[in-house]
C-alpha cells in the first residue's frame, strides 16, 4: 500500500469558488477546479501514486522541524520549516474572488522564502486531470512557464527567479537555494483546455494578491461579534466555513473532499462537496449566530430558488442535496482505478443518497428561512406556503433519516422533530409578517407530530426518545430537541434522555451517533465517535445547566483539532481524525457549542453568590 498523510495533517487554502488541502509536508494532495465539486486536479490523497500532486518543501536531506499555522485571522497557511541550516517557509494562499460570478481560472499561490541561514527546495508538479482518468501533454513555454494540457482543463505554472522549470516526463520538477531575504515564487492556474497562458508572475503583483487576502479575511472576520473565551477556535471554525461557500450561489458544502473513510478500508466512503439542506441551514445559523448577514441572506435566496425550481430526483418538493449551483443530479459512481485513502476502496463521485426522503429537510429549511424577513416577499411566500401545504399532506412517512442510512425506511424521531419545526417556524412567520396561510390546519398537523413523538419517539424501557418508533436505540440527533425548542433544556423527559445518551454514547467528550451493531444501518463496518455530536453534545449540558461537565467535554474536544484548528468527521479508536476534511458540520457545532457554553458560564457567574 502507497504512503499517505494522516487525513489531519492538512490545512485549507481557498478562494470561495474551490479549495486547495495543503499537507504538513508542503503537499497539496487536493485540489479541484473550477468548483469544489469539479474533478480533480490533484488527488493523491486518494491514491498516492495515481492521483496527482504539487510538492514544494526544504530538500529531505536536510534535517528539519517542521510547523504548519495559519497566518492569524487569515486562510494564508504557512509551512515552516527549521533547523540547523536556518528557516524557512512556504506560505500558500488564494486570493478569495469577489462577486458572484463563476470564474473559470483559479490561482493558487505559493511562495517560498528563507528567514535565516540557507536552505534548498524542491518542486515536483504532477498533476492527474479528471479523478486521473485523463492523460496530459507538457507545454514547456520558456523555463519559467509550463503548460499541463489534458483536453479537459489546463494547469498553467509559472515562476519567479531563480526557479528553472525542468520536464520530468509531463510533469515539471525544480531544485533551487534560497538564502536568508530571498524569495521564489510558483503560482498554479486552473483554466479551460486551451485558454491562453497568462503573463509570468511579478513579485509585485503576488506581493498585491497576498495582502489583499490577507485584507480580506481579517475585514470579514471583524463582523463577527463573537467576544468569548474561545476566540480563537470559533474565528477558525468562522473562515473554515466561509471557505466551504460557493460565494457565486452563497451555497454551503458538507467538506472539501470526498471519499475520505470514516473507517480504515472500510466501504463509508462519501463525496461531501454539495449543497445539503440540513448542513447548509446549519452552517449559515452558525454564522449568523456570530453576526454575520451577507452568507445567510445568500443561502437563504439559494434556498428559496430550489423551492421555486421543483424538478428533484426524488420527487419531493425538496431534495437533501444539491450541487453547489442548484444541478439536482449527483449520480454516484465508483472510480476503481484509485485505490483510495490507505487502501479504503471504493472511491465515490456524486453521491446516491441524494433521492433518499428525508423529512427533517423541511424543518432545517423552515428555521433557516424564519431567521430573516426574506419570506416578507409575497412571491416567495406563496412558494413557501405551498411547500408547507404538502408537508401537511406528507409529513407522516417513514424515510431513510439525517443519517442517511441505506438499510430501509424507518419512522425516525428526529425527522418528526424537524417537521414539527417546520411547522412551529412557518406558524410563526405567518402571523410575525401578517401573510396568508392555513395556520389552522399547521398547528393542527404541528400538534399531531408533537403528539407522535411523545407516545412513540418516547421509549417507557429506556425512559428515553429513541432513533425511530420501532427501536429502542438511542440516536444523538436528538440532542438538538432543546435547541430547536421542542422541549425545555430541564424538562425531565429531556433530562432522563440525556441521562441515557451519557452512559451509552458518550466516551469522556466524545459522542458516537447511535450503536449501528443494534441499529444495522445496511453498511459494512463500523465509524469512529462523530464530531459533530461530540458538541451538540456540549450544548445541550450547557443549556441544561450542567456547566462544568460542558466545559471540560468542550475544552477535551478541542485538543482533537489539528495543528491548525480543524476537524475532520470523526475520531477514530486511536484519537485520529478519520473522514471527510474539513467538515463543516462540526465547525457550526462547535461554534453553536462556544456560544452555549459562554451564555451559561457568563449567567450563571453573574448569580450573586448564595449567603
Amino acid at each position: 500500500m502507497n504512503s499517505y498523510p494522516p487525513i489531519d495533517e492538512h490545512g485549507i487554502v481557498g478562494d470561495l469558488q474551490t479549495a486547495a488541502l495543503v499537507s504538513a509536508a508542503g503537499t497539496i494532495d487536493w485540489w479541484c477546479a473550477p468548483r469544489f465539486d469539479s474533478p480533480s486536479v490533484f488527488a493523491s490523497l486518494l491514491d498516492s501514486e495515481k492521483g496527482g500532486h504539487c510538492s514544494l518543501a526544504v530538500d529531505t536531506t536536510n534535517t528539519v522541524t517542521v510547523r504548519q499555522l495559519y497566518l492569524p485571522d487569515t486562510a494564508i497557511l504557512l509551512t515552516r520549516f527549521s533547523g540547523p541550516d536556518g528557516v524557512g517557509e512556504v506560505a500558500d494562499f488564494m486570493e478569495p474572488i469577489r462577486g458572484t460570478e463563476p470564474a473559470d481560472r483559479h490561482r493558487l499561490v505559493r511562495f517560498a522564502r528563507v528567514v535565516r541561514g540557507s536552505f534548498t527546495f524542491t518542486l515536483a508538479c504532477r498533476p492527474r486531470f479528471d479523478y486521473a482518468r485523463a492523460t496530459h501533454t507538457l507545454d514547456r513555454v520558456d523555463e519559467r512557464t509550463a503548460v499541463f494540457r489534458s483536453g479537459i482543463a489546463d494547469l498553467h505554472l509559472q515562476s519567479t527567479d531563480p526557479i528553472a522549470l525542468h520536464p520530468d516526463g509531463a510533469d515539471i520538477t525544480a531544485r533551487f537555494t534560497l538564502s536568508a531575504g530571498e524569495r521564489a515564487a510558483v503560482v498554479l492556474t486552473t483554466a479551460p483546455a486551451g485558454a491562453d497562458f497568462s503573463s509570468a508572475p511579478m513579485w509585485a503583483t503576488i506581493a498585491h494578491e497576498f495582502d489583499q487576502c490577507r485584507r480580506f479575511w481579517q475585514t470579514w472576520l471583524r463582523s463577527s461579534t463573537y467576544r468569548g473565551r474561545w476566540r480563537d477556535m470559533v474565528n477558525r471554525s468562522a473562515i473554515t466555513l466561509k471557505l466551504l461557500t460557493y460565494a457565486p450561489t452563497g451555497a454551503p458544502i458538507a467538506a472539501a473532499t470526498m471519499g475520505l473513510p470514516e473507517q480504515i478500508g472500510g466501504e463509508r466512503n462519501w463525496d461531501y462537496r454539495y449543497t445539503w439542506i440540513r448542513d447548509a441551514s446549519l452552517s449559515v445559523r452558525a454564522l449568523s449566530d456570530l453576526g454575520f448577514t451577507e452568507e445567510p441572506y445568500a443561502f437563504r435566496r439559494w434556498l428559496r430558488d430550489r423551492v421555486d425550481a421543483g424538478g428533484t430526483a426524488s420527487g419531493e418538493p425538496l431534495q437533501i442535496m444539491y450541487r453547489v449551483d442548484g444541478d439536482p443530479r449527483l449520480d454516484e459512481i465508483t472510480l476503481p482505478h484509485l485505490e483510495g485513502y490507505q487502501g479504503s476502496a471504493p472511491v465515490r463521485v456524486g453521491n446516491g443518497a441524494a433521492d433518499q426522503i428525508q423529512l427533517d429537510i423541511y424543518g432545517e429549511a423552515a428555521d433557516a428561512l424564519a431567521q430573516g424577513t426574506d419570506m416578507a416577499a409575497i412571491a416567495g411566500w406563496r412558494t413557501f406556503s405551498r411547500l408547507v401545504d404538502w408537508l401537511a399532506n406528507n409529513w407522516d412517512r417513514p424515510d431513510e433519516g439525517i443519517w442517511e442510512t441505506r438499510g430501509g425506511r424507518q419512522e425516525f424521531t428526529y425527522s418528526r422533530l424537524m417537521t414539527w419545526v417546520a411547522f412551529d417556524r412557518s406558524i410563526r412567520m405567518a402571523n410575525a409578517q401578517a401573510r396568508p396561510a392555513d395556520v389552522v390546519r399547521w398547528t393542527a398537523e404541528r400538534d399531531a407530530v408533537f403528539r407522535q413523538i411523545i407516545d412513540r419517539g418516547w421509549s417507557e424501557k429506556r425512559q428515553a426518545f429513541v432513533q425511530h418508533f420501532a427501536t429502542d436505540v438511542l440516536d444523538a440527533s436528538l440532542l438538538l430537541m432543546p435547541r430547536m425548542r421542542f422541549l425545555s433544556p430541564t424538562d425531565p423527559m429531556w433530562l432522563s434522555t440525556l441521562d441515557a445518551m451519557d452512559k451509552e454514547l458518550v466516551s469522556d467528550s466524545l459522542v458516537y451517533r447511535y450503536d449501528p451493531e443494534a441499529s444495522p444501518d445496511g453498511l459494512r463496518g463500523t465509524e469512529g465517535t462523530f464530531n459533530l455530536c461530540s458538541f451538540l453534545y456540549v450544548e445541550a449540558l450547557a443549556r441544561t445547566g450542567r456547566l462544568q461537565q460542558a466545559r471540560y467535554a468542550f475544552e477535551k474536544m478541542l485538543t482533537y483539532a489539528n495543528h491548525v484548528g480543524l476537524f475532520a468527521e470523526e475520531i477514530g479508536p486511536s484519537g485520529e481524525q478519520l473522514g471527510n476534511f474539513p467538515q463543516a458540520f462540526t465547525h457550526l457545532a462547535l461554534i453553536a457549542a462556544a456560544i452555549a457554553l459562554d451564555e451559561e458560564l457568563d449567567r450563571a457567574e453573574a448569580e450573586p453568590a448564595p449567603d
